[in-house]
């Protein structure tokens, strides 16, 4: 078996300013002001430590951020949620994910779930309103409402298959799919192959540059996605 997993934003769907529509409700709403600047798009950044950053950036005094990071972080997936309409009209499917999130869950030995920078409720809300969610097993996923250090993630996501499949998941075992450097350094350090997809804003050359195993222009080819996830094992 193998284990696949996707990252989810500029990868599989793209939600536009929703997600700093939400970012800026939120501090508002914590904080009792605007920001005055916002998280930098497309990073894959997990949103703890987008938070941090968001809270520094609108000058927050450095021994009020651990406290009003806990709050905004607790408040963000109850926000997105509430956005469910906006997200299901103004909400992009990535071309090509359908496609391959099909061909992943359908393949008899691939394993498809999560990696992602987005806490856990969030992630499951983009999915849901976008209708990719049962193409996923969300419930072995490695999400950012476990751990705000991305790479150790990919443990996390590898001990819960392993539970529930009675089997080891390793570098030798297991592929990220994802557009940003953070998907490669994901994999890099947490200890999985990486297919970079350049459909962010990263590019090709970047991907590959920050040692992704095998980079892709965007999920337009199913058979090519498959044959390179089919190689974790032979390489």
């Amino acid at each position: 078996m193998i284990l696949v997993l996707w990252d989810i934003d500029r990868t599989l769907v793209y939600t536009g300013d929703i997600d700093r529509l939400v970012y800026r409700e939120t501090f508002t709403s914590v904080v009792g002001r605007p920001p005055t600047a916002l998280p930098a798009r497309g990073t894959g950044v997990t949103m703890p430590l987008a938070v941090r950053e968001l809270l520094r950036v609108n000058q927050v005094p450095e021994r009020s951020v651990a406290t009003l990071a806990d709050r905004i972080v607790a408040e963000l997936p109850d926000r997105l949620a509430g956005h469910r309409e906006l997200l299901a009209t103004e909400g992009v499917i990535m071309p090509g994910a359908v496609d391959a999130l099909t061909a992943v869950h359908q393949a008899e030995r691939l394993i498809p779930t999560v990696v992602t920078g987005n806490l856990r409720g969030s992630a499951e809300t983009k999915l849901s309103e976008l209708g990719l969610i049962g193409y996923l097993d969300t419930t072995i996923g490695g999400y950012a409402s476990d751990d705000s250090h991305r790479p150790a993630l990919v443990r996390i996501a590898q001990d819960r298959a392993a539970t529930k499949h009675g089997a080891q998941f390793d570098r030798d075992n297991t592929m990220i799919v994802g557009d940003s450097l953070e998907d490669v350094r994901t994999g890099l350090e947490g200890g999985a192959r990486v297919i970079g997809v350049a459909s962010g804003t990263t590019t090709e050359e970047q991907l590959r540059a920050a040692g992704a195993d095998h980079v892709l222009p965007d999920l337009g080819s199913t058979r090519t996605l498959l044959r390179l996830i089919g190689q974790v094992r032979a390489s």
